[in-house]
C-alpha cells in the first residue's frame, strides 16, 4: 500500500514548477491530485500526463484570489470525489523592486495571491476536512518566511504571514485531526526564479552569474539550487503525517541557507 492511496489532494499552481512536481509525486504514490491553476489548459495537460501513467487526476480553473472560483473548484472536487484530504497551497508570484519604488498595486497583487489565496483555499477545504475529521494542509513558504532579501518586501511579508496562518490553523484544526505546516524552500530553478535572474541583474547592476552566485546562493553551504524533488519530499512528508505531532511547524529546504 502506498502512502497516499485514495487521498484526494488539491494542489494550487500545479500546472507547472514545484506544484506540478508535487502533483506528479502524489499520483505516483496512489494519491489523486486536483490540479488547480489559473491556466486550465496547462492544468488539463498535467492531469492528462498523470492519467497516461495510470493515475487519476482532475483539473480545475482556479484564481486563488477569487472567492467564488475557489469555492467552485472545491465544490467540483467534492462532487467528483466526495472528500478533500490534503490541501497544498502553492500558487505564487514574484515581483522585485525596492520599497521606495514599489507600486502599491503590485504590493496588493502579490499579498493577495499569497495570503488571500492561502486563506480562501484553506477556508473552502476546512469545512470538508472538519466533517471528515481528517486534513493535511501544507503551505508553500520560502526561506523568506524566516529571512529577508532586498527588493522583495511584499514577498517576504507574505511568506512570513503564512507561518502565522499555519500556526493558528494548527491550534484550531487539532481537535478535527487537521494538521498544518509550511515548507520553506531556498531558490529552486523554476520559471519564477529564472525570470528573476535578469531582473535582479538589471536592478542591482551586476551580471546574471553574480546574481546566482553572490545573491541567490551566497548563503548556501554548497552553492546548490534546491530542486523541485527536494521540495516535494518535504511536502509529502507533512501531507502523509499519521497525526498532528508535527502540526504548526515549518521545514526549511535550502542547502543550509538559514539554519534554525
Amino acid at each position: 500500500m502506498s502512502r497516499f492511496d485514495g487521498r484526494v489532494a488539491i494542489v494550487t499552481g500545479a500546472a507547472s514548477g514545484i506544484g506540478k512536481e508535487i502533483a506528479l509525486r502524489l499520483a505516483a504514490e496512489g494519491g489523486i491530485p486536483v490540479i488547480a491553476d489559473l491556466n486550465l489548459d496547462a492544468a488539463n495537460k498535467t492531469a492528462a500526463e498523470i492519467k497516461a501513467k495510470g493515475g487519476d487526476a482532475f483539473a480545475v480553473a482556479m484564481n486563488v484570489t477569487d472567492e467564488a472560483e475557489v469555492e467552485k473548484g472545491v465544490a467540483d472536487t467534492i462532487a467528483k470525489y466526495g472528500k478533500i484530504d490534503i490541501l497544498v497551497s502553492n500558487a505564487g508570484i514574484q515581483i522585485v523592486k525596492p520599497i521606495v519604488d514599489f507600486p502599491f498595486a503590485d504590493w496588493k497583487k502579490l499579498l493577495s495571491i499569497h495570503l488571500d489565496g492561502a486563506f480562501l483555499t484553506t477556508k473552502a477545504c476546512l469545512k470538508h476536512m472538519y466533517k471528515a475529521k481528517y486534513g493535511r494542509v501544507v503551505y508553500m513558504g520560502s526561506v523568506h518566511s524566516k529571512e529577508a532579501s532586498k527588493l522583495k518586501a511584499p514577498y517576504v511579508t507574505a511568506k512570513h504571514g503564512l507561518i502565522g496562518l499555519s500556526k493558528v490553523l494548527a491550534k484550531e484544526g487539532a481537535e478535527f485531526n487537521v494538521s498544518s505546516n509550511v515548507v520553506c524552500p531556498g531558490f529552486v530553478r523554476t520559471p519564477l526564479v529564472e525570470k528573476q535572474i535578469p531582473e535582479q541583474a538589471a536592478e542591482l547592476k551586476i551580471s546574471e552569474a553574480d546574481v546566482i552566485k553572490n545573491v541567490m546562493l551566497k548563503d548556501t553551504i554548497d552553492g546548490q539550487f534546491t530542486t523541485t524533488d527536494d521540495v516535494a519530499d518535504a511536502v509529502l512528508f507533512y501531507a502523509a503525517a499519521r497525526n498532528t505531532v508535527h502540526s504548526g511547524q515549518s521545514a526549511v529546504v535550502s542547502h543550509g541557507w538559514f539554519m534554525q
